[in-house]
């Protein structure tokens, strides 16, 4: 068994941007002109203009950190793919390798055998999913990654193995959603400038070209998803 050095790093804080408190009076005649044909503007008009432009910066400033129903984010792994689904960006991390402690359920459609089997040597990619754009409203699949070996035959997909233990010791998430992050409806806001991360394994091809497709389907308040609204991206990489 192989394994990469493990790194995790918390994002928990959340940066926010505070609004200025002005205090101005006006009167209720025009202000009288000085000497020359000048006038100066009202104290309320000045108090006014700031405050609307104070409002409007704080408007524009995006929200930072992480969702409150995300796991804490990890950043393991080496970089091999980055692309956008919308203003969504997905960073795709190796991480390391592992065994399968089990067959999975898939099967080879003409051996029968298990595509993946107990024993066979995994590897773990860490996606790291960043929204550059405006808050949207995701369902519980929220950015759903597919991995794909471009010489993979079988017309099911790869499969994986869920040995929580496998991801604690090489530092990532085995899920999006942490464990206070189920909502009901099941409707999770990603805001702008947020992050969050996962994981997956499938069996592992040492210099393998592999493809990662990708879908976000926006939901309504109540959570029934918006398909005319789905994004959709890929990315391309090399397994090491």
């Amino acid at each position: 068994m192989r394994h990469a050095r493990s790194v995790r790093r918390s994002v928990a804080a959340l940066a926010c941007a505070g609004l200025l408190s002005l205090t101005a009076c006006s009167g209720d005649s025009e202000p009288e002109a000085k000497e020359g044909g000048s006038s100066e503007a009202p104290a309320g008009d000045i108090a006014e203009d700031a405050a609307e432009d104070t409002a409007a910066d704080a408007e524009a400033t995006p929200a930072e950190g992480q969702p409150d129903w995300a796991y804490p984010l990890a950043t393991a792994g080496e970089l091999i793919s980055t692309f956008e689904v919308g203003d969504i960006t997905v960073e795709v991390h190796q991480v390391g390798t592992s065994t399968a402690d089990r067959d999975g359920t898939f099967v080879d459609s003409e051996t029968k055998e298990p595509l993946l089997a107990e024993g066979d040597e995994i590897v773990f990619v860490n996606y790291v999913i960043t929204n550059n754009g405006d808050p949207i409203d995701l369902g519980p699949s929220l950015v759903k990654i597919t991995p794909r070996y471009d010489d993979w035959t079988q017309l099911i997909g790869m499969e994986g193995v869920f040995d929580i233990e496998q991801f604690d010791e090489l530092g990532v998430n085995i899920g999006a959603l942490g464990p206070d992050g189920y909502r009901e409806p099941a409707v999770y806001t990603f805001d702008t400038g947020e992050t969050y991360s996962y994981a997956q394994n499938f069996i592992y091809q040492k210099d393998s070209p592999i493809t990662f497709t990708a879908e976000a389907v926006p939901v309504d308040a109540k959570g029934e998803m918006l398909l005319r609204k789905r994004l959709d991206g890929s990315g391309t990489g090399t397994i090491r």
